[in-house]
């Protein structure tokens, strides 16, 4: 071992014990030596084991320590801690702005462990709740950790888009006698996305001449493909096709594997006919057109061909917000301006969710704050009608499955959302436990994110969907489509067998500020490919509608 692997060893091991709240003087003592070994003029390796103790700021348990690394390539302390350590706490280290101490107040406290959750905290203003994590600080780790998963190649549907929409301007401008069609994961709505792609006429040796002119990089090359990455680390990728056959090339690259065997398989594909469109391959097959983002599954085409496709939903059928916090608990806006925000939007209703007293990280609220919260929402009621304020709250599911208030508290609202925010590392039979007992108390109106999970950052506690599903469907509970794109949960994949179990679906912002009404249109963007329709989604009822949702809620109540 180098000095340099040697210091990087004493660097991190300071760091971790920082983190865990070890003696400050002991891993200040691994931080000064990880100093003075990178600066020393000659190798350790080199030096007889006697001479090690004679550096100057190496002392005994130091240079014990650099004499097993040598030995053995490896420090076996810095092993342990590495072994107790979450991965993504390690990885925090990587973040501008957080250093151990900040970091274990992270863990220890916000009960968070990994970059993806944290961002996460941050979207939901949470950090400011804490010692040392002031609006600046928290904006300034929220823009880091941006930076630092971009840079991994792997991007939501919701970060990637205004970015495929410029790089779709600027190709069109600088070759405007070429076709750029987008294709792809993009097309279909996919919730992650590792490349943009594109079939075009262009000749590729232009498009290289372009991009590399430009700061790109050359990924791959062949006389059908080329792909480019520049300093988004996004890959681009270009499909080239004769103009004639450009449209049946972009159906190809716009379909999954299981749609395009079975449209072979049902002898659909005429690749001898020029398209002027993908609805021109579909009308020439005898078959309803079927938008990218259906064409997931086989069974989508038998539907085309009975001209029984659904009317998926729009984001011009979102009528409300369901599922939003105010600064009541950890939202950014007060409950009049997010009022006045839907008016302006023309939805026709809004309803408030805050978090619960056993999210004391989240500023939940006490019985007490419950009854002046609802005295405001009386007031703006007056203020704003037509327009209406509903009162719910985001209830936390406990251990034990049941809701963290007494029922003549729960009783007080319009409607309760349960969702389960702590102790998410369950076996799935814990895990249902929860679920199924929160699902069966008559005062759950909707279930909110089901599985907790949060895109590229936390999987889901382990479920089984279909009986979670069924318990709604006995329950009279709405599950929830949490539309925040690192949410984006329930998994469409389900909607399906809920709409089956003639489940209704709500596509909820779960919106902190005025500014997250707009993730409504992600979950839209998701329902749409399981199909589903607005008549399924309470989000999409009218206020009439809602209002009679909300009396049979409370018909289920003792």
């Amino acid at each position: 071992m180098d000095n340099y692997a040697i210091a990087d060893n004493f660097s991190m091991l300071s760091k971790l014990m920082d983190i865990h709240g070890e003696n400050s003087f002991k891993s200040k003592t691994y931080s000064v030596a990880a100093f003075t070994i990178e600066k020393l003029p000659m190798q350790l390796a080199e030096l007889p084991q006697d001479k090690i103790f004679s550096i100057k700021g190496i002392g005994e348990s130091v240079g014990q320590k650099i004499i097993e690394q040598l030995q053995k390539g490896t420090l076996p302390i810095l092993d342990e801690y590495v072994t107790r350590t979450p991965a993504g706490i390690i990885e925090m280290l990587n973040i501008k702005g957080i250093g151990p101490k900040k970091i274990s107040t992270i863990w220890k406290e916000l009960e968070v462990e990994s970059l993806g959750e944290l961002l996460y905290a941050c979207n939901e203003n949470r950090l400011t709740l804490y010692k040392g994590f002031g609006e600046k600080t928290q904006k300034n780790i929220k823009e880091s950790i941006e930076f630092y998963l971009g840079n991994k190649g792997s991007y939501l549907y919701a970060q990637i888009e205004s970015y495929a929409a410029a790089v779709q301007n600027k190709i069109k401008e600088a070759f405007p006698g070429s076709l750029f069609l987008p294709t792809g994961d993009i097309r279909k709505h996919t919730e992650i996305i590792t490349k943009l792609e594109w079939v075009t006429d262009s000749p590729l040796t232009e498009l290289q001449t372009y991009f590399e002119k430009n700061n790109f990089s050359t990924v791959t090359q062949s006389e059908e493909q080329i792909s480019f990455t520049g300093e988004e680390h996004v890959e681009l990728v270009f499909y080239y096709s004769p103009k004639e056959e450009i449209y049946l090339k972009q159906f190809i690259t716009s379909c999954s594997e299981s749609f395009l065997t079975e449209w072979a398989e049902q002898g659909l594909f005429d690749k001898n006919k020029t398209y002027n469109s993908e609805e021109e391959i579909f009308a020439n097959a005898g078959v309803d057109y079927i938008q990218p983002y259906l064409r997931e599954t086989a069974a989508i085409i038998a539907k085309a061909q009975q001209h029984a496709l659904p009317a998926v939903i729009e984001p011009a059928d979102i009528t409300a917000i369901i599922h939003s916090h105010s600064k009541w608990s950890d939202g950014v806006n007060s409950i009049e301006e997010m009022g006045k925000e839907a008016v302006r939007l023309g939805l026709q209703y809004l309803v408030i969710s805050d978090h619960s007293k056993t999210a004391f990280y989240a500023n939940g609220l006490s019985e007490e704050r419950i009854i002046a919260q609802h005295g405001e929402v009386d007031e703006l009621n007056k203020k704003l009608a037509p327009f209406k304020i509903f009162k719910s709250i985001e209830s936390d599911i406990l251990n034990d499955g049941s809701l963290d208030y007494a029922d003549e508290v729960l009783n007080t609202f319009d409607i309760v959302i349960a969702s389960v925010h702590s102790n998410l590392k369950m076996t799935e039979e814990k895990a249902m436990m929860r679920l199924l007992k929160a699902i069966e108390n008559p005062y759950t109106s909707i279930l909110g994110h089901m599985t907790g999970r949060l895109l590229l950052s936390r999987n889901g506690y382990p479920v089984d969907h279909k009986k979670i599903i069924e318990a709604c469907a006995a329950n009279n509970v709405v599950i929830e489509l949490n539309a925040h794109p690192r949410r984006l949960d329930i998994d469409w994949r389900w909607i399906d067998y809920a709409l089956e179990k003639n489940v209704l679906i709500s596509i909820d912002p779960d919106a902190h500020s005025i500014e997250g009404f707009a993730d409504t249109k992600y979950g839209v963007l998701a329902a749409q490919k399981a199909g589903l329709t607005k008549d399924k989604n309470l989000s999409s009822y009218s206020l009439a509608e809602f209002e009679k949702f909300v009396e049979e809620q409370k018909k289920k109540r003792p």
